[in-house]
């Protein structure tokens, strides 16, 4: 029976991730901004075969909070096998561009705060010598566009965080997971035209789920990206430039 931390429990992807983990009886504790969503997300997952269910209201850019998070998670479920961070903003590229205010902002929320439960996990991971830290970050974090690179860069600095902490945690029996979802149709990007690469939620959380349990390192979702990430990545920076990405 494991014992979970959804940390952005509310987004569509994090939901069927929480839907896999039910089936398989597990203790789960929710983390999000809407208690009322929190609370209908709870009941759902208690349904479909969780063993217990908790939920926590709070405003995850408060980084002064993060530290209270882990005791009380542990002390809820009795402590802690699973980690999955699952939370971010699609910001406003243009906003961003012309308005420091907002892209500091951003950042904060996609990286800073990321970081910052990021380090108090590690801590407690590593001293329990056990566990599986897993993060939702982004394509978008593997070469920097016009187009997005204010998120970009923030899922792409995110992205060199685990790398490090992978290495530092592997010692100690800790498993680090970096996800890299391409286009997922979730409320997230109900702005974006919808094309073949939209893959729908339910197939990522599951594909989450599997990788989290095998232990894996990196998985991008679907697995095809991982090919479409490479060819942009060789590109020379002459020609990508000129790209309209």
């Amino acid at each position: 029976m494991k014992k979970v931390l959804i940390i952005g429990a509310t987004s569509a992807i994090a939901q069927e991730v929480s839907k896999c983990f039910a089936k398989d009886s597990a203790w789960l504790f929710l983390v999000g901004r809407n208690q009322g969503k929190l609370t209908v997300i709870a009941d759902d997952l208690l349904v479909r075969g969780a063993g217990k269910v908790e939920s926590l209201s709070l405003d995850l850019d408060t980084l002064g909070l993060h530290s209270e998070l882990v005791p009380a998670v542990t002390k809820a479920l009795g402590g802690l096998d699973v980690a999955l961070i699952a939370y971010g903003t699609l910001p406003n590229q243009r906003d961003c561009e012309q308005h420091v205010e907002t892209a500091l902002k951003e950042f904060t929320t996609n990286c800073i705060s990321a970081v910052s439960l990021l380090t108090h996990l590690a801590n407690y991971f590593e001293k329990q010598r056990s566990g599986c830290i897993a993060v939702i970050t982004s394509v978008a974090g593997d070469r920097g566009r016009q187009s997005n690179y204010i998120y970009g860069a923030a899922k792409g600095a995110i992205g060199i965080f685990l790398q490090g902490m992978r290495n530092r945690l592997s010692k100690a029996g800790v498993k680090v997971l970096t996800i890299k979802p391409g286009f997922v149709d979730t409320p997230m990007t109900a702005g974006i035209p919808k094309n073949f690469l939209f893959a729908d939620p339910s197939v990522v959380g599951k594909r989450i789920f599997n990788a989290i349990m095998s232990g894996k390192d990196i998985a991008y979702v679907p697995w095809f990206w991982r090919w479409i990430m490479l060819v942009i990545k060789v590109i020379p920076e002459s020609i990508f430039k000129k790209l309209q990405l």
